[in-house]
């Protein structure tokens, strides 16, 4: 197992294409994909690397901003996405600040999940999360 790595800067154009496969192919609009957020920065880059080997699915994709890892989970509600924080969680053997949204419950544009993702986790954690402003900005 392991998910894919895109580039930070392509980040909104994964959600873009998330969300387009998700109408294309998900009729009933339930939770089609799940962006988990995680907080990495007590954990080494050797660890990082070997955990997302073993934890995720060759279908998932992982963006990074430093240590704040995003991921995509597709077909996977919040429900399972719980169940892979957790799986990040027992392979530190530490809690992880985290979040998660789901399209198209969260929101329905990728603005609007960065957002909720953003706003949450700072108040929540106050974790900095500006590196997603360049995806916020209105247009």
């Amino acid at each position: 197992m392991a998910g894919v790595h895109f580039g930070f800067d392509n980040f909104k154009q994964l959600l873009e294409l998330n969300i387009g496969i998700s109408e294309r192919l998900d009729e009933s609009r339930s939770e089609s994909f799940t962006l988990l957020y995680c907080d990495f920065s007590t954990v080494s880059q050797e660890v990082i690397k070997s955990s997302l080997e073993s934890v995720l699915r060759t279908s998932d994709s992982i963006v990074n901003s430093e240590s704040d890892y995003f991921f995509v989970l597709p077909y996977t509600d919040k429900y399972g996405a719980e169940i892979v924080k957790n799986m990040f969680r027992d392979f530190f053997a530490r809690e992880l600040d985290s979040y998660m949204v789901s399209y198209p419950k969260d929101g329905e544009k990728p603005r609007q999940l960065l957002e909720e993702l953003r706003d949450t986790v700072s108040t929540t954690y106050q974790n900095d999360l500006r590196c997603l402003d360049k995806f916020i900005q209105y247009r």
